[in-house]
């Protein structure tokens, strides 16, 4: 049987906790209809027996975590508010976590509990999502972690993260499917009505430049870029504008911010296509040209690069006036 460990943390998204739990609890149900053993022990563990979420809305009775000598997996729920607070509030654990982990425990986590577990020092070196809103503040306080802010699940050789809020459910079905079988993956898709597919955080991300840096030039770089996004911007235009040489402003701007300056161009121009194509019965032409693209090739490949979707398909799903 494998052992698996959901800690409660404080500041706790309930959702997390109790979404990998039903998961969980509901194979066990499938194989026991199967005529199979149950494959999991799941565990809510706290650092004390009974754990406040939400300013004391729900209490959850805990195992408590001295007593637990040896788990299979460890899951990390998503914490809220303010995540250096959390990680402070919720230090007790990462002992605990590092030292499970060198026993063989494989480790997992949701959504904002990438902070958590980023802070144990095990992601250092690997990949890991969390959710795209807080991506630029995952950057700047974990550097040495690499931040894939599309992706909805990441595998670093038994440490595990996942996308933002709901998405995290794709985690687990993932998990369900390396511990037992596809067929029990696809049947808790079902039965939880999760698309099993979803692979990508792209669609649902809104483009936030980074702006919480002291380069001063970099971010008034960033502010003409976002005024006129509908002109042709180029990087020697820029470092004209600002005095720096080409090759300077390209580093600067990408230590600042996370992106070349034309990754920025191009996000800032797809945003803006996004939001028209969302609010307005504009053509997918008219959008394009709006937002400074005269090549269509060119403005749907970046398009779709950016979002997973193409810009009819991003139209379709998301304005409702083309779905009614």
């Amino acid at each position: 049987m494998k052992h698996i460990s959901i800690i409660v943390t404080k500041g706790a998204i309930l959702g997390n906790i109790e979404g990998p739990r039903q998961v969980f609890t509901e194979v066990n149900q499938y194989l026991t209809n199967k005529g199979l053993s149950p494959l999991f022990k799941i565990q809510l563990i706290g650092i004390s027996s009974e754990s406040q979420l939400n300013d004391g809305l729900y209490t959850i009775s805990t195992s408590l975590l001295k007593d637990v000598k040896k788990t299979d997996l460890i899951i990390i729920p998503a914490m809220y508010g303010d995540l250096q607070k959390a990680i402070e509030d919720n230090k007790d654990f990462i002992p605990w976590i590092i030292n499970q982990h060198k026993r063989g425990a494989e480790v997992a986590s949701l959504c904002l509990g990438a902070f958590l577990l980023a802070s144990t020092g095990l992601l250092n070196g690997r990949k890991c999502a969390t959710h795209w809103l807080a991506a630029n503040q995952f950057r700047k306080a974990f550097p040495d972690v690499t931040l894939v802010e599309d992706k909805i699940i990441t595998d670093e050789n038994g440490i595990y993260s996942s996308g933002g809020a709901y998405s995290s459910l794709n985690l687990i079905l993932y998990l369900v499917e390396k511990y037992v079988d596809r067929e029990a993956a696809v049947f808790c898709s079902k039965a939880f009505q999760i698309d099993i597919q979803r692979d990508s955080q792209s669609p649902f991300m809104i483009f936030i430049g980074q702006k919480g840096h002291e380069d001063e030039p970099i971010k008034k770089a960033q502010e003409f870029i976002e005024t006129n996004y509908q002109e042709k911007i180029s990087v020697d235009q820029l470092a004209t504008m600002f005095a720096l040489s080409r090759r300077n402003l390209e580093r600067r701007f990408k230590k600042a911010t996370s992106n070349t300056v034309v990754e920025y161009v191009q996000r800032v121009k797809i945003e803006a296509a996004k939001i028209s194509l969302e609010s307005s019965r504009e053509n997918v032409n008219e959008v394009m040209y709006k937002v400074g693209y005269n090549d269509t090739k060119a403005f749907r490949t970046t398009f779709k690069k950016i979002t997973g979707l193409s810009p009819v398909q991003y139209r379709n799903k998301y304005n409702r006036e083309m779905v009614a």
